[in-house]
């Protein structure tokens, strides 16, 4: 049962994050249905799941650069023998793709993660974070290398088995990095600034990890970045 209390302007301010973050999430499913679907079909899954976290600026990204690849935009440039919008994008572009690519696995993960240990809570070192830390990453990797597989295999058309190892090998390194900035911010939250673990029912919980995401993103980034430039991940 929640028996702390939040300042009525952060939960003004959890709520207000979370709504306009859902309704970003709603507008770029209906304009995915309204027939702009993507052409690598996955990323009709990464563009919602971002938002949820990034928001304005996600919807403003998908816009921006996601509408550059959609499956009508990529079949329309082959025909006409060019090169697919998407695929000129700067650099910096393709790796916070890449980064929000694995960044959406992982965001799927912890959301399963947290709701789970609401149903089923378990600690270690005496402290239920360091639990779901522990299931966040477990199920955070399983989604995220799901995401991965579902990339790659149809990128170079690999055989069952070498998309797996190939996913694991593109999203094992990118993934942990954009935990242990989760995993940073939430600890400041918990036990700098709350003192206490925020209860999973609360709006300041989820508003605290929008904002884990947004670091999760900032420390996955160069290493997206090393990935990309060695080949090992491919470009979006």
């Amino acid at each position: 049962m929640d028996t702390y209390s939040y300042p009525a302007w952060l939960t003004v301010l959890a709520w207000s994050s979370l709504i306009v973050a859902a309704l970003c999430s709603a507008v770029i499913v209906i304009d995915l249905l309204r027939g702009n679907r993507q052409h690598m079909w996955i990323m009709n899954v990464v563009w919602p799941i971002t938002a949820l976290y990034g928001s304005a600026f996600a919807l403003w990204a998908y816009f921006s650069v996601g509408r550059l690849s959609t499956h009508r935009a990529v079949e329309e440039a082959k025909r006409q023998g060019k090169t697919p919008p998407g695929k000129e994008k700067p650099l910096w572009q393709i790796t916070a793709l890449g980064a929000s690519h694995c960044g959406s696995g992982c965001t799927l993960g912890d959301i399963a993660a947290e709701w789970l240990i609401v149903a089923f809570p378990f600690t270690i070192l005496g402290q239920k974070i360091f639990g779901a830390w522990l299931l966040d990453y477990i199920l955070a990797f399983l989604f995220g290398v799901a995401f991965q597989y579902f990339t790659i295999v149809p990128m170079k058309n690999l055989p069952k088995g070498k998309g797996i190892w190939a996913a694991v090998k593109a999203d094992a390194l990118s993934l942990t990095a954009w935990q242990v900035g989760m995993y940073g911010w939430m600890a400041i939250a918990v036990f700098v600034i709350f003192r206490h673990e925020i209860p999973k029912t609360n709006p300041v919980f989820w508003f605290m990890m929008q904002i884990a995401m947004w670091f999760g993103l900032l420390t996955s980034f160069p290493v997206n970045w090393w990935l990309i430039k060695k080949g090992i991940k491919e470009k979006m």
